[in-house]
């Protein structure tokens, strides 16, 4: 009979799933948009019926498509996204929807944390305080005290949705350590809850869910689940873990010395370390764990990085709007630089450090400045961003010897992104020609905790095909070192004049 792993990613664009054999063979994938609420700037969530239903219905798409017979899928692994958090009532409901983390509704309480303990939460948690699961928690606490009160614990949307398909209640329900950096009341280090944080905040302890690996099997498919996805009854289910520590997983980053670009909708830079390392002066590098253990991912991020290149498409290039292929030619002849213009890539506000009034921007224009220019602009704003964060990965690790950038995600299929990235950063770049990493990681997630994989590195790095590397250009290296000093003072007097 044969056997497959099934991996489901529940991504802010949408959820998508993918089956796979046991050798890590991709036989195909499904796909269901998201429906995002958005009815007042800085205001976004989705429903949570929303994303279960979503969910159930890409495994069955899958199953049915492939002729899958019930008791084939030998397991079946979760992610999502990580910076959001939503409620779970008691009897295992969601008491909220899913505050996503696009949502910027909780500043006041990232003013509020920061004001009185910023330093001692980067210490445990080992994330800055910006908008994340703290902030919220807090939002909820105060400003929507009904939700709260019937919120038994604050959980991530695949968490709910992994007990929602086993049928279990509230005391059941986790949260995986590698969301303990977005957390604002954590221990990472330890990976239990820090009742010095808590209390700090006045936050009730008992709505903290246990904190697992993403490998524990958390429970098996209810008939209910099976009736909908077309699993068998019985199935089991692991805990999984964040997209972004799935797709780094999933992309075998396993040793230190790499630095890592996913290029999805939020832009991601991170390298593989063995130390846990809080970024107490910068406040910028979030100490993610690997859902191997012992290995952590450092990474910093912009908040709807990669929107701002569709934002430019649907915005800029026409109705119908034209392809990014398009796009890029025309871009491919506006020199390193483009002529002036600096592009700020915080529409949604900075993220890390966290600076909620810096919003994006385009600076530095005149007349002879075209479409392409714009264009090109955008991602040299993403790529300068990244240059600030990898000088941050430096100070933490002095001894990195980061050389080469691996890149992953849709925007790793862009040549003219992916060299002007490795031209500002001034290291090789290698695009890994794989299936959508968080998938597979989710998968081998599933597939080892369920004892069907004895080797998970072995097993994601099947998948991993690398293309011919991207080596940086020196003359644009050069000319982009005046450019990031210019990106950052742009940044600072931004930040210095309100966000204004």
């Amino acid at each position: 009979m044969p056997v497959y792993l099934v991996g489901v990613d529940i991504g802010t664009q949408g959820t998508k799933a993918a089956l796979f054999d046991t050798d890590l063979r991709s036989l195909g994938t499904a796909f269901e948009d998201s429906r995002l609420v958005q009815p007042e700037v800085g205001t976004v969530w989705q429903e949570a019926d929303d994303i279960y239903g979503s969910v159930v219905r890409v495994i069955r798409e899958l199953v049915e498509r492939f002729g899958v017979k019930p008791g084939e899928v030998a397991a079946v692994g979760i992610d999502s996204q990580m910076a959001g958090i939503m409620g779970m009532a008691a009897d295992g409901e969601a008491s909220t929807c899913y505050d996503s983390w696009l949502d910027t509704r909780c500043r006041d309480y990232v003013a509020v944390m920061r004001e009185r303990g910023e330093r001692r939460i980067i210490e445990l948690t080992g994330g800055p305080v910006t908008y994340t699961h703290g902030p919220k928690i807090l939002w909820w606490k105060h400003e929507q005290p009904d939700a709260y009160k019937k919120t038994a614990k604050f959980v991530l949307p695949h968490a709910w949705t992994v007990c929602k398909l086993c049928g279990l209640k509230a005391e059941d329900a986790y949260f995986d350590w590698t969301h303990l950096q977005y957390s604002g009341f954590a221990d990472n280090l330890r990976k239990e809850w820090s009742g010095e944080l808590l209390s700090l905040f006045d936050v009730d302890r008992e709505k903290m869910a246990r904190i697992v690996s993403p490998f524990e099997i958390i429970g098996r498919v209810n008939a209910e689940a099976a009736a909908l996805s077309g699993l068998a009854e019985g199935t089991p289910v692991a805990a999984g873990a964040g997209d972004t520590a799935a797709s780094i997983f999933g992309a075998g980053l396993f040793e230190t010395g790499d630095v890592l670009d996913c290029a999805g909708t939020a832009s991601v830079f991170c390298c593989a370390a063995g130390a846990f390392s809080p970024d107490i002066i910068h406040k910028t590098m979030t100490m993610m764990r690997s859902p191997e253990d012992g290995v952590w991912f450092p990474l910093a991020y912009i908040n709807g990085g990669g929107l701002c290149i569709r934002w430019f498409r649907d915005s800029f290039s026409g109705v119908p709007p034209c392809s990014y292929a398009e796009l890029e030619k025309e871009s491919e002849k506006v020199p390193a630089g483009s002529e002036g213009i600096v592009f700020v890539p915080h529409f949604a506000g900075r993220v890390l450090p966290a600076d909620p009034g810096l919003k994006g921007s385009f600076s530095g224009l005149d007349f002879r400045h075209s479409r392409a220019h714009l264009f090109r602009a955008v991602m040299e704003g993403i790529a300068c961003e990244y240059a600030f964060y990898l000088s941050v990965l430096r100070d933490l690790y002095p001894a990195g010897n980061f050389e080469r950038m691996i890149s992953i995600g849709g925007g790793a299929k862009s040549a003219l992104f992916t060299s002007i990235k490795a031209d500002v950063l001034g290291l090789t770049a290698q695009c890994y020609r794989t299936g959508d990493t968080a998938l597979v990681g989710s998968a081998v997630i599933a597939g080892y905790g369920a004892g069907v994989l004895s080797d998970y590195r072995a097993a994601v790095r099947k998948t991993v095909q690398e293309e011919a590397p991207i080596h940086f250009n020196e003359e644009n290296h050069g000319l982009y070192r005046k450019m990031i000093k210019k990106y950052l003072a742009v940044i600072d007097a931004q930040a210095a004049g309100g966000g204004a």
